[in-house]
């Protein structure tokens, strides 16, 4: 067992309480799950109203549109114990600590009673279309566009690695309304609800294949394409007014939240890998003693240790800020980027010190690496991050 870590000044006894609770939950419901969802690709529906029967969904959104009421502290919570628990199949930090915050935060009344309710339910599955083939971190030149026509949108163009893109029923989309507007200025978000009441695709709306990736393999990874996806003017994230071109703002005022959660999940994840390493090279014997009393292995879990240490007081202090409204954009972008590189770093270690074993798949650690690498890149890669945070120097 390592060092326990500092308490968190953040956390309350409401939030310790919910932390027991969703450990117990992870370890009990759906840890024993997770060899299924690996092989399927992604985590079915069931789940989703599983979580939102049980309280996971939209935890910090009000009372008044069906959410738990908490605080940002509250997804955090979830989201050290979901990288805790190895579940990293589970898109309920993007569902929950993303897109309802851009319905809460920029859409209309009419909108919030519309769409978060289900989404703490789980009826509605929230994704956010950003990427397209070829823009990457560059959200100035998506060329996604939304041409008005009567009472509608038509919609067109095409996403890429989209989370929960197989089950997301509600994609708030990245798209420029106004073509005459270059840059951040035509840029607008638009939520799509692309089923039918029948559970069908709407016309012109396609889920392409679930991307086989490295590691995530039981999260849902799509390709979405909007072929002239008719959208009613009503869907725009404008405020109650209903403004275009507002897009490229609300992603600026919404993004240090995204990269503080993938903060949050690095560390969780740090915090798993050393409790692995440390149970196994304790048991795991090599030349006659345990692999635990060569200095070298102690010398590096000692490392990981203070890494861990570090990284958690980077992170808490960010929460802190955060939840007095203080966090700005640069240290969210700093935190995101040293935490996942970090992690990347404290994977590597702790492999090794599996011998071959680390290799398989069987072994916890095998997974974390292979899930750790996406992370400097998701969420703005991590030289974007450094990029931004340069300009506030």
């Amino acid at each position: 067992m390592s060092l326990p870590l500092f308490p968190s000044a953040w956390m309350t006894d409401e939030h310790r309480m919910l932390q027991d609770s969703v450990a117990r939950f992870f370890r009990q419901r759906w840890v024993p799950r997770a060899a299924e969802w690996r092989e399927a690709g992604m985590m079915g529906r069931d789940t989703w109203a599983e979580a939102g029967a049980n309280g996971l969904l939209c935890t910090a959104m009000p009372e008044a549109y069906g959410g738990g009421g908490g605080d940002f502290g509250h997804e955090a919570v979830l989201l050290l114990e979901q990288a805790k628990a190895n579940l990293s199949g589970f898109g309920g930090g993007l569902h929950s600590a993303i897109v309802a915050p851009y319905i809460l935060h920029h859409g209309s009344e009419a909108q919030k009673a519309r769409w978060l309710p289900r989404m703490a339910t789980g009826e509605l599955i929230g994704a956010i279309a950003m990427t397209e083939p070829g823009t990457g971190s560059d959200l100035q030149s998506v060329r996604t566009s939304a041409r008005r026509d009567g009472d509608h949108y038509l919609l067109s163009g095409q996403k890429v690695f989209i989370t929960n893109g197989q089950n997301a029923n509600l994609v708030i989309v990245v798209c420029r309304t106004r073509s005459e507007d270059k840059g951040a200025k035509g840029i607008s978000l638009l939520v799509v609800e692309v089923e039918n009441a029948d559970g069908s695709l709407v016309e012109g709306y396609r889920r392409g294949r679930n991307l086989d990736k490295i590691g995530m393999k039981a999260q849902d990874t799509s390709e979405l394409f909007f072929d002239e996806v008719r959208v009613p003017l009503d869907n725009l994230l404008g405020g109650e007014q209903g403004i275009e071109g507002q897009g490229f703002v609300q992603l600026m005022q919404e993004l240090p939240q995204e990269r503080l959660i993938i903060a949050v999940s690095a560390v969780g994840a740090i915090e798993r890998a050393l409790a692995e390493t440390l149970a196994y090279t304790k048991q795991r014997k090599a030349f006659g003693q345990p692999v635990w009393e060569f200095q070298n292995t102690r010398f590096k879990l000692a490392e990981v240790q203070s890494q861990l240490l570090a990284a958690r007081a980077l992170v808490d202090a960010c929460l802190e800020a955060h939840l007095k409204g203080e966090l700005d954009a640069a240290r969210a972008a700093l935190a995101k980027a040293w935490t996942t590189d970090l992690a990347s770093t404290v994977m590597d270690e702790c492999l090794q010190l599996f011998g071959g074993y680390g290799y398989m798949m069987e072994y916890p650690i095998a997974e974390l690496y292979a899930d750790a690498r996406v992370a400097r890149i998701y969420g703005g890669t991590n030289e974007i991050m450094k990029e931004l945070a340069s300009r506030f120097m």
